[in-house]
């Protein structure tokens, strides 16, 4: 037995007062109504009402079911609102899980806007997850790549590129000079991500190729002063002029703009970083989170372009 659809023509019977009213306004047949009253009965082992050839009476157990049928019934249709709200009304929390410097560097500067746009919606962040998985517990996910390529059970949008560009500090460089080729880093006090150094060999990526020149340079994986996964790590570290780190251009671009910092070997780049939206399912998005990966679709463009790399 259905007992939901059981208990709607049970509620519907007793409001007509009749089996055939209930079915006329239920769209069933007169037989399918009273067959439905009739299992109820038989599951709940009491009579819920009182039959007669004119009109149909709730017994005393019918009529305290009734009340609380109506109830479930009410909560049951307040529950559907609800959740069909969610698919088509941008309201509610929309769970972010992002690594810090992305949440401080391309998050922060970009979300009054979309809280303004969307006064309904609030946002809930929260720290990085492991490289290359989405969070089930999260309706978004910042998954990174360094080569572009995803696998998990997940659906990824592409947000943006950012190639890990060589920098150090105006001071270091006065006291150490600037290398020229990338085979002279090995010569200077590195500041490197921790992925890196888990490579035999460093590639450089060439930025900006030009016709005849070599795309790629492999040096052997220089020692580093400093080994850590954390950006904003190296960044400060950079800045207090303790070497020449690698990070990436959206890390950099404001200490390269305001002279902080200073790009070296502008040709040259030691990888390339990929921010992809992730979330579970392309079924049933809910518009809070529709809405917030269109908005970072729109703030970070979408493109293979690196949009933070200083112009040649």
């Amino acid at each position: 037995m259905d007992q939901l659809r059981a208990l709607r023509i049970f509620e519907q019977a007793a409001r007509q007062g009749s089996f055939v009213g209930a079915a006329r306004e239920l769209d069933l047949s007169a037989v399918a109504v009273t067959r439905a009253v009739a299992d109820l009965e038989a599951h709940l082992g009491a009579r819920l009402f009182n039959r007669s050839t004119r009109r149909l009476a709730l017994t005393e157990v019918g009529e305290s079911y009734l009340n609380r049928a109506r109830l479930v019934l009410h909560e049951l249709a307040q529950a559907d609102a609800m959740a069909q709200s969610a698919s088509t009304t941008a309201v509610g929390c929309v769970r972010l899980r992002c690594t810090p410097s992305f949440a401080a560097r391309l998050l922060a500067p970009a979300l009054p806007v979309f809280l303004a746009r969307h006064p309904g919606l609030t946002l809930e962040v929260s720290g990085d997850a492991p490289a290359g998985s989405a969070e089930a517990d999260c309706d978004v996910t910042i998954v990174t790549s360094w080569t572009g390529d995803l696998s998990g059970d997940y659906v990824a949008r592409h947000l943006a590129s950012s190639y890990f560009i060589f920098c150090a500090a105006p001071d270091y460089l006065d006291r150490h000079g600037l290398p020229q080729t990338p085979e002279a880093l090995t010569g200077h006090a590195l500041l490197l991500h921790s992925v890196a150094v888990q490579w035999r060999e460093l590639d450089l990526l060439r930025l900006r190729p030009r016709p005849g020149e070599a795309e790629l340079c492999t040096i052997p994986m220089p020692s580093a002063r400093l080994v850590t996964h954390q950006l904003e790590l190296l960044y400060a570290a950079a800045l207090a002029g303790q070497g020449i780190t690698a990070i990436p251009s959206f890390v950099a671009a404001e200490a390269l703009r305001d002279g902080r910092l200073r790009q070296v070997l502008p040709d040259w780049s030691a990888a390339r970083l990929d921010f992809y939206a992730a979330y579970p399912s392309r079924q049933h998005l809910p518009m809070r989170t529709r809405v917030f990966i269109d908005f970072l679709l729109e703030t970070l463009g979408g493109h293979e372009q690196d949009r933070w790399l200083p112009p040649a």
